[in-house]
């Protein structure tokens, strides 16, 4: 066996998941229970019936690429060669830090709190990792200067989620220009950042921040997954920056050659229709202001949501959150996430999911209120 596997922890999100009861109230999906739209899906399915379902190009298709560049224009990026079809986001980052950083000198930087597949990613690819962690008494908001400042000589990437899972906050303008502005003037070879945008049209706020308007040296990464409730479908991409992109693009031909044609075709047609790409963000910002009003009527202390889909809210003072989750899975009949698992300063939080019907996420609130 690889030691590298072996190393690497199984999933505490799993292993909860799967103590889960029959009528469990559920807010550990990390996954929309919306349906996605069925039109794309009809018109993907009469184009495979006459043209059938076949390899396209190890970047993807042609026509599918240039629409992704298109729609999303980042400054020197909105052409089809630097776009690069995956099989789904998770491959975009694996692909993007196996590519891009060298195991023997290199070291991947994580904001904290974050989605632990970074950290294991980097380690399964013997890449070192450390994490700069955002401050519960800001509520954990990006703060610039603490990334910044963390940087070190071996420092060559670093990811940066927005909006972010678990916490929901969203990196602002002002924000991602001070980030940029911070990196150039940094001198030396160039610090990659990976731009982590699956839940982007996800986003509640009036001033997101993206770093790839500002610094040139971007990798983003996002898919259909969670804006069009297309988890199933594995369809995401990178885009990238010219000196980058072929290179993506050949290790991601010896991961999975291709990303699924038909997935593909589906996204060519949701991109071929204006506003497509971010329909159903109206029912999440409805979800949203109903959620919130939840949070606040429950007395629970909760990090204000900026984006996505996740609430993550306090326990006790001193209540681990590992035991709480435990507690609450097994003898209260919820399913909530430890945050522990997405960095030591999330320890003593709860992340919760509030795509479930709304009456099961008052009742689950309900009852981690009365834990």
């Amino acid at each position: 066996m690889n030691p590298r596997v072996t190393a690497i922890e199984p999933s505490i999100i799993r292993a909860i998941a799967a103590k889960k009861q029959p009528d469990a109230v559920d807010l550990g999906l990390g996954e929309p229970t919306l349906l996605p739209q069925q039109r794309f899906i009809e018109a993907a399915t009469r184009w495979a019936a006459e043209f059938g379902v076949k390899y396209t190009l190890n970047a993807g298709d042609l026509g599918l690429r240039e629409r992704i560049a298109a729609y999303y224009a980042y400054p020197g990026m909105s052409a089809a060669r630097n776009v690069c079809v995956m099989t789904g986001s998770q491959e975009a980052v694996y692909v993007t830090i196996k590519t891009m950083l060298d195991p023997a000198s290199d070291e991947l930087l994580v904001v904290a709190p974050a989605f632990p597949a970074y950290a294991k990613m980097a380690q399964l690819e013997g890449v070192a990792y450390r994490h700069v962690h955002l401050r519960e008494e800001d509520d954990y908001r990006y703060d610039v200067e603490a990334i910044l400042d963390a940087f070190d000589r071996a420092t060559r990437m670093i990811v940066v989620a927005s909006p972010a899972n678990p916490t929901g906050r969203v990196l602002r303008d002002a924000d991602a220009r001070r980030l940029a502005a911070g990196l150039l003037a940094r001198g030396g070879p160039p610090v990659w950042v990976l731009q982590d945008e699956i839940y982007r049209e996800l986003t509640y706020v009036d001033d997101p921040g993206s770093v790839a308007r500002y610094y040139p040296h971007t990798i983003v990464a996002n898919s259909l997954s969670k804006s069009n409730a297309l988890t199933g479908l594995r369809i995401g991409w990178t885009i990238a920056p010219a000196e980058a992109a072929d290179a993506l693009v050949k290790t991601h031909a010896w991961v999975t050659s291709t990303a699924s044609a038909f997935g593909q075709r589906v996204a060519y047609e949701i991109f071929g229709e204006p506003g497509a790409i971010a329909e159903q963000s109206a029912w999440y910002r409805v979800r949203r202001a109903q959620v919130t009003a939840l949070l606040d009527a429950s007395g629970l202390r909760y990090v204000p949501i900026d984006g996505a889909f996740y609430a993550c809210v306090k326990l006790p003072h001193g209540r681990d959150s590992l035991a709480a989750a435990l507690e609450l899975v097994e003898h209260r009949g919820v399913v909530a996430i430890p945050g522990r698992i997405f960095g030591d300063s999330l320890e003593g939080w709860l992340r919760l999911s509030w795509v479930a019907p709304l009456d099961q996420v008052e009742e689950g609130l309900r009852r981690i209120a009365a834990l």
